[in-house]
Parts: structure tokens; C-alpha cells; sequence
């Protein structure tokens, strides 16, 4: 059988590296008022998998985890990161430009399991920058296209403004066998598109439950009514992938600020099966 996720310009599964090293900023795209897309020059071949994230951060300033959301081989072999600017370290990478210098580690991080997807359809819905995680698992599906059944994007946003890679969303809605639906909070006057939040998407482009593996990631109240509706669908409940958001700051399972009832986000995520978590997604604010 084919190997799913094989290396491919430098891009594989790997150890972390525990100690930050110096990545060059090569471009720095905006992609909304506030989040932009820094693509990164790693100073030697850099592996992961579409899911796991990295430690970025500038000296003086912090670190913050950020999911890998791309690479490229335009020039050289780029790793990209799509950050929103929240807070103080967000916004200091958001302004680095290029020949800056970002300090990087990793990668870290449970990834999606498309390799288990083979064969049968793909449900993703994403919140707002819960798209860019996604990305590189969108990309890895279609390139090996021949070993699913439908690929389903559902995808929201607050405002048509806050919508991410616009062009490759046209792009992937083009492909055979792929369905991509986009939904906004609140609409402007040229907007022409789907109006709500993205889980009242589920249900509008059909899909086999039975046969499905579902992948989503946004806002935890939006990933809960996500599931929800998946559930409620037929999805089966070890069936469907989250990737979750806590407070890291080591990465490394030492500190203990990701604990997420007996899990430790950084160590036994971002991406969980629902069906072990799901206890602990019904106690709010945990």
C-alpha cells in the first residue's frame, strides 16, 4: 500500500527539537487585519505532520505555540505559520518582517490521522483560525485524492473579511469530489454566501456517516455543537478528531499549564480523538 504521509521536500514525521533554534523570516503575508503568514526558513530539514505545532518566539518577549500551516518549496523549503495577533508575542511575530530572525522548536503535538481516513469520506469544520491546522491535512487529502471518498470543508468566520486563503478555498471548492462550504457571522453588502455558524453547515452536503472520519477545530463552544451535530448525523464518536487549545508554555509535559482533565494538552494532543474527551468537554471553563 502507498505510504500515506510520506516525506515529501523535507516534510515528515520526526523528533522535536527541545532547544529553540534561530528561522529566518523569508515573507510575511497578511491575511486579514489581524493575522498574517509567516513563511520560515529552518536552518536544516524540518519534519512533521499536518497538525502538530511549534514553539515560535521572539527574545526578550516570549513564546507561543502556533500549528504549522503550510510549507513550500518556491524557495527552498518554507515553513509557514499563520499567527493572529492576541497578545504580546502574537502581535511581535505578526510584525516580524523579512531577514528577521524567530526563535523555533518543535514540532510537538499529536497529528490528524488520515492514514485511518482512507477510504471513506472526510468531514472538516473549521472556526475562524481554525482553518490554518487544517490546511496542511486538506492538502495531504487532495494530493492523494484517489484514497477517499468525498472530501466536505466547512468553514466560518465573523465577517467576509476574516475569511483565510481565500484563493485556495476558490481552488479546493474546484476539485472533483470535493465540496467546500463558507459561512459568515455577519454579513456585508456584497457578500452572497452562506449567513450563520458553521456546525448549522453540517447536514447540507451529504455525506456516508458510517464511512466518515470528521476533523474540526475553532472555538471550543463551536467545536462542542460541532460535534453535536456530527454526533447526531451518525458520525461514530471515535470517528471524530479535535484539536484542542490550552495555555503551553513548555511543550515538553513539565509544567503542567495545559492540563486538561487527566490529559496534558502538549504531550497527549492538540488532536484527540472525541470519545476519551468527551467528559471532560461537558465541564465548562475547565
Amino acid at each position: 500500500m502507498p505510504q500515506m504521509l510520506e516525506p515529501q521536500a523535507g516534510v515528515a514525521t520526526g523528533r522535536p527539537w527541545t532547544e529553540s533554534q534561530p528561522w529566518r523570516v523569508i515573507t510575511s503575508r497578511r491575511e486579514t487585519m489581524d493575522t498574517v503568514t509567516l513563511s520560515l526558513e529552518p536552518p536544516e530539514p524540518f519534519e512533521y505532520l499536518p497538525g502538530q505545532f511549534n514553539m515560535l518566539g521572539l527574545p526578550g518577549i516570549g513564546e507561543v505555540p502556533i500549528s504549522v500551516s503550510g510549507h513550500t518549496t518556491m524557495v527552498g523549503c518554507v515553513v509557514e505559520h499563520t499567527i493572529r495577533a492576541v497578545g504580546s508575542a502574537t502581535r511581535a511575530l505578526c510584525a516580524a518582517e523579512p531577514g528577521d530572525m524567530v526563535t523555533v522548536r518543535g514540532p510537538y503535538g499529536t497529528y490528524w490521522p488520515l492514514r485511518d481516513a482512507m477510504g471513506g469520506d472526510v468531514v472538516i469544520v473549521a472556526g475562524g483560525i481554525g482553518l490554518p491546522p487544517l490546511r496542511p491535512a486538506i492538502r495531504q487529502l487532495l494530493a492523494h485524492r484517489e484514497w477517499f471518498g468525498r472530501i466536505i470543508l466547512l468553514y466560518g468566520a465573523r465577517t467576509p473579511s476574516d475569511l483565510l486563503f481565500p484563493v485556495e478555498l476558490a481552488g479546493w471548492r474546484s476539485r472533483p469530489g470535493v465540496a467546500v462550504e463558507v459561512t459568515v457571522d455577519a454579513p456585508d453588502n456584497g457578500w452572497r454566501g452562506n449567513v450563520g455558524v458553521v456546525p448549522g453547515l453540517i447536514g447540507r452536503v451529504p455525506f456516508d456517516p458510517a464511512r466518515t472520519t470528521a476533523f474540526t477545530v475553532g472555538p471550543e463552544i463551536m467545536m462542542r455543537f460541532t460535534i453535536q451535530a456530527l454526533l447526531a448525523a451518525g458520525v461514530p464518536a471515535d470517528r471524530v478528531f479535535l484539536s484542542m487549545e490550552r495555555n503551553m508554555q513548555c511543550a515538553t509535559a513539565l509544567c503542567g499549564h495545559c492540563q486538561l482533565g487527566p490529559f496534558l494538552v502538549c504531550r497527549d494532543g492538540p488532536v484527540f480523538c472525541y470519545r476519551p474527551l468527551a467528559r471532560w468537554l461537558e465541564v465548562r471553563e475547565l
